[in-house]
């Protein structure tokens, strides 16, 4: 079981910092298999911090929804068309599997082999009784159906139908049948009776298989070399025989060729709906070249799931990694208002009113009684200096700022040298498009069946904002659009006099509630407001519910 540690769509300083730390507690404490993930791209900061601390980027998850990937069978080889059919059907039997898939050298697909249809050759129904003694196949198979050895030298690779004749009657009987069969085209198994081995190599038969491991006398051998005849031998009873020659025939003329396949990369939602509609027992996962990557099962759907996810600084669905309601969710870390993941069972969920995730990191490594390595220590660090704006937000708590001490003494680097090189990192305004400036750090909310979205970014100074609110404002308007939201807002804060600027699209009732003083129109002036998630979250909610 993989243990996945995530945070939210977007991910910020503190999203990705506490990821990384956490999963890193997780596996000091023994945990197996835990990673830390990230369902978005990095930002310039975020990738500085890391790098600073020379911690690699946590692995790009863009969607943790199970995939046929995740559960099919990967070590099954496909059988060739030209495999006969009792050396397919001991595969099933060896895999625990109803059907295989029949691929060529290539390994592209060229149908499927099912349990049925082999059954259909080796034991046919009574109504096919005219013709189950007739078999296509080469000689060459039908010795290796039953580990015959060829006594006249090589056995030919043609295919042919077979007649399977046994020498069961009187001798004089026996004869006077065999005339009624296409000598050039029958197979007579037969023991030790040599006078009907040579009259039947007389009359024309292509091969004698002489069952039971019997002798065959050089005058037979003679014959049958001067005729023609192929002469194999057999260790086995002339009924068993007999039985496993009927597994000559290769699986090309049985296969369905019509079939119903899978890509690896489906959700299991989707394949399990397509699964539903067939009766095939298994199904081919092709890539999109059309070669076999694996097969699915349908009783793989009953494999439990593959990974679990510990969520960090979010708990609500429309915020975390796309598939994370079909996943096992273990933990949640949380700082923010109380969302909507449901769970399965009780969970671990630490949701306090602090400033940063990583403050809860940062306390869960002391109650373990674990000392965070330089670069955990920094990355935490990192984290609480981003989210509280290195303490000098409203959020800030006594225990991001005792967590900030103690950290700066694993660090070995004041926290005011730490946020001033972070924020000294590159503008995101002007860094970024202004469509990465809305969804670089943004989170969508739901309230009262209206869904909306907040974005933040942090500038040392407002110098460019103009240039780039009409450009800013028109983004916003996209991205209503393309999520389909209510409203959407951007908060552009600078770090250095703590004040923010407000752009909102959104319905005009919706926007004539907001009372801030306003800058242009769309754009408001917040003074001493900083903070997303203490400040402007609660009075965006308070001005949608005047409007409903």
């Amino acid at each position: 079981m993989e243990t996945i540690v995530i945070g939210h769509r977007n991910p910020d300083m503190d999203s990705i910092c506490s990821a990384v730390a956490y999963a890193h507690l997780k596996r000091e404490l023994g945990m197996d298999n835990v990673r830390a993930a990230r369902t978005g791209a990095v930002n310039e900061r975020v990738s500085f911090v890391l790098d600073f601390f020379d911690v690699p980027q946590p692995y790009f998850l863009p969607d943790a929804t199970p995939r046929v990937r995740d559960v099919m069978i990967t070590d099954v080889v496909g059988t060739a068309p030209d495999r006969p059919v009792s050396e397919v059907l001991s595969s099933m039997i060896s895999h625990h599997l109803r059907a295989l898939p029949v691929v060529d050298e290539q390994r592209q697909l060229q149908g499927i082999i099912s349990e049925n249809k082999l059954l259909e050759v080796i034991l046919p129904a009574h109504v096919s009784a005219p013709r189950t003694r007739i078999v296509h196949a080469t000689l060459a198979n039908i010795a290796r159906t039953f580990e015959g050895q060829s006594l006249t030298g090589p056995l030919s690779d043609e295919e042919n139908d077979y007649a399977f004749v046994v020498a069961a009657m009187k001798t004089e009987t026996f004869l006077e049948r065999l005339k009624s069969f296409d000598s050039a085209h029958t197979v007579l198994f037969i023991g030790d009776r040599h006078n009907v081995q040579l009259e039947a190599i007389r009359g024309g038969v292509r091969a004698l298989v002489a069952t039971g491991g019997v002798a065959v006398r050089p005058a037979v051998l003679e014959e049958a070399l001067r005729r023609g005849c192929s002469i194999i031998s057999s260790p086995f009873d002339t009924a068993t025989s007999i039985i496993f020659a009927r597994g000559a025939m290769t699986i090309r003329r049985i296969l369905e060729s019509e079939t119903v396949h899978l890509n690896a990369d489906m959700s299991l939602t989707m394949a399990r709906r397509i699964v539903s509609l067939s009766n095939q027992t298994i199904f081919p996962v092709l890539d999109d070249e059309g070669h076999l990557e694996g097969i699915l099962t349908k009783s793989d759907f009953l494999k439990g799931a593959l990974r679990q996810l510990i969520l960090v600084d979010h708990n609500e669905i429309s915020q975390a990694v796309p598939g994370a309601m079909e996943l096992p969710v273990i933990e949640i870390l949380d700082h923010h208002r109380l969302g909507n993941m449901p769970t399965d069972k009780p969970i671990l969920f630490i949701n306090q009113p602090v400033g940063s995730t990583c403050t809860l990191v940062a306390e869960l490594y002391e109650r373990h009684e674990i000392p965070p390595s330089r670069a955990m220590a920094g990355l935490l660090m990192a984290g609480i200096i981003s989210d509280t704006l290195n303490g000098t937000s409203p959020t800030t708590t006594d225990l991001d700022r005792k967590f900030l001490r103690q950290l700066e003494k694993a660090v070995g680097m004041a926290a005011t040298d730490l946020a001033a090189r972070i924020f000294a990192v590159g503008s995101p305004l002007q860094t970024l498009t202004p469509q990465q400036v809305v969804t670089a750090d943004c989170k969508e909310y739901e309230e009262s069946g209206r869904r909306f979205s907040v974005s933040q970014i942090e500038e040392v100074t407002f110098a460019h904002f103009d240039e780039k609110r009409e450009m800013l404002l028109a983004a916003l308007r996209d991205w209503i659009s393309a999520k389909g939201l209510a409203f959407a807002a951007l908060l552009v804060t600078d770090v250095n006099k703590q004040n923010s600027y407000l752009l909102v699209q959104g319905p005009p009732d919706f926007l004539r509630a907001i009372t801030y003083p306003e800058h242009t129109e769309h754009v408001w002036f917040l003074e001493n407001v900083v903070s997303r998630k203490k400040q402007l979250l609660p009075y965006l909610i308070e001005c949608l519910a005047q409007t409903r």
